[in-house]
């Protein structure tokens, strides 16, 4: 029955208010994660994330802010 809306209860029927309103977050979630894509980090370290100590670390030399 709602088989053509993602997260709907496939038992049960929807109206055409909650049909379209789950359509939307739908595309909403799509493009937010087009959205994380398209502004992901370009040249950022390759190793975890630096400051995860509260320090800076690049080769091997950490600084404390």
């Amino acid at each position: 029955m709602n088989e053509d809306v993602p997260n709907a209860a496939p038992d049960k029927p929807l109206s055409p208010a909650a049909r379209r309103a789950l359509e939307e977050a739908a595309q909403r979630h799509a493009e937010a994660q087009a959205a994380a894509a398209a502004s992901a980090e370009q040249g950022g370290p390759k190793s975890p994330e630096p400051t995860r100590f509260g320090d800076w670390e690049r080769k091997g030399i950490a600084v404390d802010f």
